[in-house]
């Protein structure tokens, strides 16, 4: 699992979170709506139960999580969201991995086409690139003097997690897919707080890119995460710490 390692810096982390706070929660709070439809009890459902954690790990407010799963009877009414997956290249040859939330496929591949095209990437057919990743769950907990490697370790086994790869100031801890909301719930009752929760994929390699090629990179990246369909981007690039610090 090493590669995917972005849990440099934390302080970093948190402070890139909160500039984007806003449109991470609106992302964030459309995916509660379409995980509550048809049944708005996390405690029966456990993909709301999943995106629930991943809000919290955001430190999405309560009400604004209640408000969301509230939307799934309410104001998103009719409308239907699909969960679509784009695969293709950046700049470089690198391998991006795009998931979205849409009620409009012919935008959404438009818009997500024309993003990648601009910045020298381009769209793939399915499976161009994905036999690159690994799904897993991912789950971050900060490191801190009171939380030793060898607790999370053992908490992380009697979850039933794969593995555990410790960071400056994090750990990261690694579960299939099917066993990943087992272990968070396992992993919340005992106590643990998460930086991230989710099912992600993760790139079994990296590759580098140069400095001029990253920056292009860079800006694709942050045009496709302003795209209010687009929910996440995956991709197999090293971000350089300092890079990832801005």
């Amino acid at each position: 699992m090493s590669g995917h390692s972005k849990w440099h810096n934390i302080q970093a982390k948190k402070g890139k979170a909160d500039a984007a706070r806003g449109k991470l929660f609106t992302k964030i709070g459309r995916e509660l709506a379409v995980a509550a439809k048809g049944n708005p009890n996390p405690s029966t459902n456990s993909k709301l139960a999943d995106v629930i954690a991943k809000a919290k790990a955001a430190n999405m407010p309560n009400d604004n999580i209640e408000r969301s799963i509230k939307k799934a009877a309410g104001e998103l009414g009719d409308k239907e969201y699909k969960e679509l997956t784009y695969e293709g290249y950046g700049v470089g040859g690198a391998a991006v991995i795009i998931t979205t939330l849409t009620d409009n496929n012919n935008r959404t591949a438009g818009d997500i086409r024309a993003i990648m095209s601009k910045h020298g990437g381009s769209l793939g057919t399915t499976g161009s690139v994905s036999y690159m990743f690994e799904t897993k769950g991912y789950i971050v907990v900060e490191r801190t003097p009171s939380l030793s490697e060898d607790e999370v370790t053992e908490l992380a086994i009697d979850a039933g997690a794969d593995d555990v790869v410790t960071q400056e100031d994090a750990y990261e801890i690694y579960t299939t897919p099917a066993a990943f909301s087992e272990a968070r719930k396992y992993l919340e009752g005992k106590g643990l707080e998460f930086l991230q929760a989710e099912i992600a994929m993760i790139p079994q390699n990296k590759i580098e890119l140069s400095p001029e090629k990253l920056e292009t990179f860079r800006k694709m990246l942050d045009k496709l995460e302003e795209n209010d369909d687009v929910q996440d981007v995956y991709h197999n690039v090293e971000l350089p710490e300092e890079d990832e610090e801005e």
